[in-house]
Parts: C-alpha cells; sequence; structure tokens
C-alpha cells in the first residue's frame, strides 16, 4: 500500500511542504562544492534535488538546548550520515539511509522529530487522546529502549529550557498496555514502537494515526526479515494524510528496495555504510588456529586484551563449558 492510497484515492507526487531552510549560503553552494563536501566524507547520493550537505548543527538551525546536548555528549561535529541525512530529512524529503550501527544514524531520524512535533504543538496544543505527530518503528524491544532514551535524552534539556512540552511513548511489548494507555490518554507526540504491540494498539483502536505525519522504519533489513512486510498493509492502513516516510538499513538487498519503492515517495538514499561491508571503524583480525589448540589459544588472547570481551560460540554446550571454566 503506498502513500495517498487511503486518502480517498489521492495520490502524493511531492514531499511534504516545510519552512524549514538552511542559511542563504548553504542555498546557494554550487553543486560542485556539494559533491566535494560529500566526497571528503565518503557520502554516496542519489535521487532528485537532494539538499546540500551541511557541516554543523548550528546551520540546521537546532534550538539552543539541543545544540548544548549534542556538545554534552561529545557530538561536536556531526557524522557523515548526519551531515547529509539532517538537511535531507529537515526538508520534509522521503529517504533511505544506508548506514551501520555507530553511524549516529538514530540522531539523523529524533531530532527533526523533535522538531515537528515541536513545531505541531506550537501551532496548536495536543489535546488528550490526541497523536501521535511521529513514529518509529524498530524489529526488537532492546533497539526501541534505545532510540526512546535517546528521545528523552534531548527533551528534557527542551522541557528545562521552556520549550512546550513533548510527550514521548514506548510501545513495545512485555510492558503493561495500561501504563502506555495512560500516556496517550494525556495525548503523546512521539511513539516508538515495535511493530506487535503497535498493531495490537492499532486494532484494539487503542491508538490512532490520524495526525501522524512522520514514520521512521529503522534496520527496516531485519523488519522486512521478520515479516513487516506482511504487517505493511495493516499499520499504513492507519494514516490519515500525507506522511514522511524514512527507512534506514545496514543492507540493501532486493526486497528491502522493493520495500522501499512501494512505501516511499521520489526518496533521496544516502549511503554512507557501504551495503553488505563490515564496518571501516571496525578492526578485524583474523587468525588460523587448528581445533585442539583453539582453546589455549583463546586463554592466551583473553590474558593480553582487557575487558570488556565479547566471545561468541556455536552451541549452548560450549557456552555453559565457558561459564563453569570462568
Amino acid at each position: 500500500m503506498s502513500v495517498g492510497e487511503l486518502a480517498k484515492g489521492i495520490t502524493y507526487t511531492d514531499p511534504i511542504p516545510t519552512g524549514w531552510k538552511p542559511p542563504l549560503h548553504i542555498r546557494r553552494m554550487p553543486m560542485k562544492q556539494c559533491d566535494l563536501i560529500r566526497k571528503q566524507w565518503h557520502i554516496e547520493v542519489s535521487g532528485e534535488d537532494v539538499p546540500p550537505p551541511i557541516k554543523n548543527f548550528k546551520d540546521m538551525k537546532f534550538p539552543e538546548p539541543i545544540l548544548k546536548t549534542l556538545k554534552a555528549k561529545g557530538n561536536v561535529q556531526p557524522t557523515p550520515i548526519q551531515v547529509q541525512g539532517l538537511p535531507v530529512i529537515l526538508s520534509r524529503r522521503d529517504m533511505i539511509g544506508v548506514a551501520s550501527t555507530g553511524s549516529g544514524k538514530t540522531l539523523v531520524f529524533v531530532l527533526p522529530l523533535i522538531m515537528i512535533a515541536l513545531q505541531e504543538e506550537i501551532r496548536m496544543p495536543i489535546v488528550p487522546g490526541q497523536g501521535p505527530f511521529g513514529l518509529i518503528i524498530c524489529p526488537s524491544r532492546e533497539l526501541a529502549k534505545q532510540i526512546y532514551e535517546v528521545v528523552e535524552e534531548y527533551l528534557v534539556p527542551m522541557r528545562q529550557a521552556g520549550y512546550p512540552k513533548i510527550r514521548p511513548l514506548l510501545c513495545i511489548g512485555g510492558v503493561d498496555m495500561r501504563s502506555q494507555l495512560d500516556i496517550i490518554k494525556e495525548g503523546v507526540h512521539i511513539v516508538v514502537a515495535t511493530p506487535g504491540r503497535l498493531k495490537d494498539m492499532l486494532a484494539k483502536k487503542k491508538m490512532n494515526l490520524n495526525n501522524c505525519t512522520y514514520l521512521t522504519l529503522d534496520e527496516a533489513d531485519r523488519l522486512v526479515d521478520m515479516g513487516f512486510e506482511d504487517d505493511k498493509r495493516h499499520v499504513f492502513y492507519h494514516f490519515k494524510s500525507q506522511r514522511q516516510t524514512l527507512l534506514f538499513s545496514a543492507t540493501m538487498p532486493t526486497k528491502v528496495l522493493n520495500f522501499a519503492k512501494s512505501a516511499l515517495v521520489k526518496p533521496a538514499t544516502v549511503n554512507v555504510g557501504r551495503p553488505g561491508a563490515a564496518n571501516l571503524g571496525v578492526i578485524q583480525e583474523v587468525e588460523y588456529v587448528k581445533q585442539e589448540a583453539k582453546f589455549v589459544y583463546l586463554l592466551e588472547c583473553l590474558q593480553k586484551t582487557a575487558p570488556p570481551v565479547i566471545i561468541f560460540v556455536k552451541t549452548k554446550l560450549m557456552w555453559m563449558t565457558f561459564i563453569y571454566i570462568f
């Protein structure tokens, strides 16, 4: 089900209008300079009229509390996915982001969502039972919790600085639904959800997407592997107006590309992850060791390596052996 099929046969062919604009010197940047910056930052882009890259957070026009929080957390300079991804999303373009874990991609979809929620709250304060304005769907509870914590990290200083209160909700299974419903009754701006609990909430009409215009699918390759292609029709049915859709994935197999074609409108693709390749920020060393010598060699490596250390094993029996020894 593509964008607009629900809205009485209307098909959207252009991005959602936005009042956000980068500074004039960014807008006037020659295409050659844009391409040079992308080359320097190892960024590949495709799509129509991709916005210029922006090399600092201030030029992205984030509020001062967000800028201070970024600096306090060591995010002095944007990462490659942020340099190009944030301008694309702030422009309300649909986007496919190819980026590995640790690339800073979470902020790429969290910060614009906070800005959109803030804009909607200022325009017309949320009423009980209304919302969300933005939805982030993740393949696992653990990832949903991590993203929700990032959302809160940037909302708290906004509230402390006197900005309107933006209310987020963590919508996952394994948690009493009543506590989640209490937040929804107050009115919720941002929802971070896993597919199962989200479908349940929508099916029982405990939550609606009538006002939702921002959708992020994080780790889309895993979502598709889990069968979200089938869930998509059910979830997308609940959108009542045009939405901005963002898809992030560390890999880009054919099934994810097909999924993107059915869900996005004129997307810009931002690739900093080299689909299928190893993370360039991780050093990999391969040692060939005889089967009978593996355990002794592992012990030698552990003696030379400071913690923390992760050991992957093939079977539960091997895991129990390690637990017994260590």
